[in-house]
């Protein structure tokens, strides 16, 4: 079935996926976004496709606009991009959340919101769950994106009890692939391009610190799955590969694939940034029948002939 699916953040890295996902399958996208962090780059492809329609737009005002789906992806997910206007990367969150809400509770519309594994914050459980509550700074300099997002949550959950709008939640782990923005200061993209540059590989802290890297694609797929799923199961779902590496492995990893002569510089680590971060993705396996397919190493080799290729360009 065709459905008209609004997709805001939709032309940021995750958001042009899924656009191009949506319309394989068949539906009819309106992408928004006011290209902050987003490139017009990512959806240029899409252009010229008769069900896609761009149009630039900020979540922080409201939008009046017909939809039965609606991805809500906007908010700049990088520290470097999230900590430059920490003061409306809570506002697109927070009023973002609440305009998306409104307009889904106009037009009785689905509404999916990507929130993100920051909401446990620097966890004291490991993996975590759903059930874990989380450890945030609530005044820290990373505390304007993960207490925004941990708001937005609050706000989708009280719609739904307030109102029985149809919500959907995921918490997504650290996603790499193609369109990453190359000065995001992610770690992943950090690395390919330092690599490919031929400088220093910079790691924060002694590289003992870990992470769960899931590949894009995977990622749509648990997107797509997340979004027809039955309505009484509303979430939040853990979206993430399991697969835990540390920093030092990572950035051998990326050097292995990579070549050169990079060398490895160790610098601070900046504030409350976790120290562990794996995700149970029991949940998503046990309501999704969902779980990774692409391995890190096959994820790597294509994210590196895209920074590559953009580059070169």
């Amino acid at each position: 079935m065709m459905r008209k699916v609004l997709v805001t953040g939709g032309a940021g890295f995750l958001g042009s996926h899924l656009c191009d996902r949506l319309l394989a399958d068949g539906h009819d996208v309106l992408c928004a976004d006011n290209f902050f962090t987003g490139s017009k780059r990512n959806v240029a492809h899409l252009l010229d496709h008769p069900y896609f329609e761009l149009l630039r737009h900020d979540v922080t005002f409201p939008l009046y606009v017909e939809v039965e789906r609606i991805f809500n992806l906007a908010c700049p997910a990088s520290p470097v991009h999230y900590q430059h206007d920490p003061v409306q990367t809570t506002k697109t969150s927070v009023h973002g959340a609440i305009n998306m809400l409104g307009l889904a509770k106009r037009v009785k519309a689905r509404i999916l919101q990507a929130s993100t594994s920051e909401v446990y914050g620097d966890p004291e459980v490991h993996p975590q769950r759903e059930e874990y509550w989380g450890r945030v700074n609530p005044i820290g300099f990373r505390s304007c994106y993960d207490e925004g997002k941990r708001c937005a949550e609050t706000l989708f959950f009280d719609y739904h009890r307030q109102h029985e709008l149809d919500i959907k939640v995921v918490r997504i782990f650290n996603t790499y692939g193609p369109r990453m923005h190359p000065n995001d200061g992610r770690v992943v993209s950090n690395f390919i391009v330092q690599a490919l540059k031929g400088e220093d590989i910079t790691i924060y802290g002694d590289g003992s610190q870990t992470r769960s890297f899931c590949y894009v694609d995977d990622l749509i797929e648990a997107f797509v799955l997340m979004m027809e799923s039955p309505r009484g199961f509303t979430g939040p779902v853990n979206i993430g590969n399991p697969g835990e590496f540390t920093m030092l492995a990572l950035a051998e990893k990326v050097l292995a694939l990579v070549g050169g002569r990079s060398k490895l510089v160790f610098r601070p680590l900046p504030a409350d940034d976790p120290r562990q971060r794996q995700p149970d993705i029991a949940l998503a396996q046990e309501k999704l029948g969902w779980r990774p397919k692409v391995g890190l190493e096959d994820g790597l080799r294509e994210t590196i002939a895209y920074f590559r290729r953009t580059l070169e360009a």
